[in-house]
């Protein structure tokens, strides 16, 4: 590994917790109600977070933690500077509103692709939309290789080795040349928790904040001018009927199966 160590870029976002939350959409019938909702760092970016910063302190070098999104997102920023990135950049303009996963990889890619690098780090998976395509698009807009829901990154000169989860819990082994983009999966690590001390440090570090005309863009290249997907409504799915619990003796449990077995013309 090279002796000044390895310039990391971690992509973070500042996300509502809606697992234990009662989701309501708003006025718009494009987006939730956020009043109430906590919101903290994504799930699958802490991993990669914490995948940086032990890079950091394995080989060396610098951990860069960069975010799209309002000035509430400095506290997700915080947290990354607490745990050990040097270097904190927010992306905010309100053009920037209504951007897709494209839109969102070019305010990404504008921001950080004069800055040194060797490794982007991204989340596998956001919380919020489920989408997982900024990471790869960012790749191919910084023309440098990418590989997706990695567990497992051992570097080496010049090259990472990953692991990738596929499905039925089989991993891919790849060989990928740096700089590069890696989506990180959730269980690659564990992530540390954030102590009084680094708390305090976080608080008394600059977070760069960029806006549109900062890194180059147009109106037209962010927002829905400049998405690939724009959503034209949200619902919250129906409840489907409650499932039928069948009493009775075990043959009578089986007549009724089978009598409702037939009814729906499976046999």
């Amino acid at each position: 590994m090279a002796e000044r160590g390895l310039n990391i870029i971690v992509c973070v976002k500042h996300v509502p917790e809606t697992a234990e939350a009662e989701i309501k959409i708003d006025s718009t019938g494009k987006a939730i109600e956020k009043a109430g909702l906590v919101f903290d760092i994504n799930e699958c970016d802490d991993y990669a977070l914490e995948e940086a910063v032990r890079v950091k302190e394995k080989f060396g070098g610098s951990v860069i933690a960069v975010t799209v999104g309002p000035e509430d997102a400095d506290s997700t920023l915080r947290k990354c500077l607490a745990r050990g990135a040097d270097k904190a950049i927010r992306l905010t303009d309100a053009t920037f509103g209504g951007s897709d996963g494209y839109a969102i990889a070019k305010i990404l890619h504008n921001a950080i692709k004069g800055l040194p690098f060797d490794l982007v780090l991204t989340g596998a998976l956001a919380g919020d939309d489920g989408c997982t395509m900024v990471g790869p698009i960012l790749a191919e807009l910084l023309r440098i290789p990418h590989a997706t829901m990695v567990k497992k990154i051992e570097l080496g000169e010049g090259v990472a080795k990953v692991n990738r989860e596929l499905e039925g819990g089989l991993e891919e082994a790849v060989e990928v040349e740096l700089p590069a983009v890696l989506t990180v999966q959730t269980g690659i690590n564990e992530p540390r928790y954030v102590s009084i001390l680094g708390i305090r440090k976080a608080m008394k570090k600059e977070i760069k904040v960029l806006g549109l005309a900062d890194i180059g863009l147009s109106e037209n290249d962010v927002g829905e001018a400049g998405s690939w997907i724009k959503i034209e409504s949200m619902f919250v799915p129906p409840v489907e009927k409650q499932a039928e619990f069948i009493k009775g003796t075990p043959e009578e449990i089986a007549a009724k199966i089978v009598e409702i077995i037939k009814s729906r013309g499976l046999i």
